[in-house]
């Protein structure tokens, strides 16, 4: 079964920092693309940002850019989300995501996991 488990949310003052991880177990990802999505309460849920499959290429949205950093450890089958400079409105569940190999822009992810909340204070 594949699981991919989040850890590391909880709740930080404005202008603090996170760092998110998702493990994956049941399946090896490595080759694939990676990434995190966020959903604020009574929002839908959006992208924040990739990773591909051998940790070169990242690609975050705006609203995030410049402030967070997604990494990779296939070793470990592990992707990070490190968030700094938090705004309370970064605010949201956030939660991993894995695709299928030739999905390269995490356009259709297959798998998520359960999320991690992470509430910023102001």
């Amino acid at each position: 079964q594949v699981q991919l488990v989040e850890s590391g949310g909880g709740l930080v003052q404005a202008g603090g920092s996170l760092r998110l991880s998702c493990t994956a177990s049941g399946r090896t990802f490595s080759s694939s693309t990676m990434g995190w999505f966020r959903q604020a309460p009574g929002k839908e849920r959006e992208f924040v940002a990739r990773i591909s499959w051998s940790g070169i290429t990242t690609y975050y949205a705006d609203s995030v850019k410049g402030r967070f950093t997604i990494s990779r450890d296939n070793a470990k089958s592990t992707v990070y989300l490190q968030m700094n400079s938090l705004k309370p409105e970064d605010t949201a569940v956030y939660s991993c995501a894995a695709t299928r190999v030739s999905d390269y822009n995490l356009a259709d992810p297959q798998y998520w996991g359960q999320g991690t909340q992470v509430t910023v204070s102001s």
